[in-house]
């Protein structure tokens, strides 16, 4: 079957299940989009690869690669190549140099070891025709606004508006400080609130 190369184009808090985010992944040279379910660890560990924040310990992801890498293996691609009951599957293909495996894992943790080898995902045609979606516009929310994603969280927007008082010197200490403390979503308010000045 023909692979379809996808890229990550949005991450926001889920509609339909407290507590998730809604992972979209999209068609490179087209117009469907592909929305995943994940956890909010997932999604963290995602967002914080693509921002380059760095934290305090290595996340699960992080220990992963780096344990992969301390014995020459690299991911090289990764594949969600079924949707069963509307559970989305995928696999990992690595590579020592000398062979090729594939490994099995749920496809927020694929993704989110994706961003950290910088390869490739892909999917099946048969996998966009049956849950992909085509947007006309920009409809996602973007990485950037990751936390502040959806109306019905006024505590949210409440918390991120609490920073405009503090000077960006003070915004990048708490930042840092809360990346010490493993405090990613606090982490990730403070990296928007410092993101909104810069493009005022």
């Amino acid at each position: 079957m023909k692979k379809i190369e996808l890229d990550i184009v949005g991450l926001s808090y889920s509609q339909t299940q407290s507590g998730a985010y809604a992972l979209v992944l999209g068609e490179i040279n087209g117009r469907r989009r592909l929305p995943i379910i994940i956890g909010s660890f997932e999604a963290q560990a995602i967002a914080i690869e693509i921002e380059k924040m760095t934290p305090s310990r290595p996340l699960t992801h992080d220990l992963f690669k780096t344990f992969a890498q301390s014995f020459n293996i690299s991911v090289q691609e990764v594949i969600i190549y079924n949707l069963v009951d509307g559970i989305f599957y995928a696999k990992l293909i690595c590579s020592d140099g000398k062979r090729t495996m594939e490994i099995d894992a749920r496809t927020s943790d694929a993704i989110a070891i994706s961003v950290r080898f910088s390869c490739p995902i892909y999917t099946y045609e048969f996998i966009l025709s049956t849950a992909g979606i085509v947007i006309e516009g920009n409809e996602f929310v973007y990485l950037e606004n990751l936390n502040e994603a959806t109306e019905d969280k006024p505590s949210v927007s409440a918390s991120t508006g609490s920073y405009a008082s503090l000077s960006e010197d003070e915004l990048r200490t708490r930042l840092q400080e809360a990346l010490n403390d493993e405090a990613y979503e606090k982490a990730a308010k403070l990296r928007d609130e410092l993101n909104r000045r810069k493009s005022s």
